[in-house]
């Protein structure tokens, strides 16, 4: 799952603390000013890496233990894709889980792809994919997309 031979447009390499999860929405913040990212793009980028950031932190080492926080992000024309890891076990149900459960399917929800699994060297991966056109644009398209604006009497 680790991204091909692209070179990323960030990295950052934290130990897995609480308080390094703001030092990484601050990191997207200045990407999105840097590359005049849509706020509200921006904004759904931010949440999803803090919930993937806040998953290695809260479960990917035992609390005795701190590990690596790794991101990184490769941008393309008019997408951003970013890979969150760890060193940690993967991703296993715990019923002893201090979360509620939510922070997947939040981030799926914010995202056009997400992917979880193992790299090469068996670190635990998120990989995220954004849209990096803008939430307005995209609403304003009718349910069926460019091809309903094309043929009106779609359903």
């Amino acid at each position: 799952m680790t991204p091909g031979p692209t070179t990323p447009n960030m990295e950052l390499a934290l130990p897995a603390r609480a308080e390094n999860i703001a030092i990484v929405r601050h990191a997207f913040g200045a990407l999105g000013e840097a590359f005049a990212i849509d706020e509200e793009v921006v904004s759904d980028i931010r949440l999803a890496v803090t919930e993937a950031c806040t998953n290695v932190v809260v479960h990917a080492y035992p609390e005795d233990c701190e590990g690596p926080l790794e991101v990184l992000a490769t941008l393309t024309d008019d997408e951003l894709t970013v890979l969150v890891r760890d060193e940690g076990p993967g991703i296993v149900p715990r019923p002893d889980s201090p979360g509620l459960g939510l922070g997947l399917p939040l981030i799926a929800s914010l995202t056009e792809g997400m992917q979880l699994g193992h790299g090469e060297d068996g670190r635990t991966e998120v990989s995220m994919t954004f849209s990096l056109t803008s939430l307005s644009t995209r609403e304003g398209e009718p349910a069926g997309g460019k091809d309903a604006m094309a043929n009106p009497s779609m359903p």
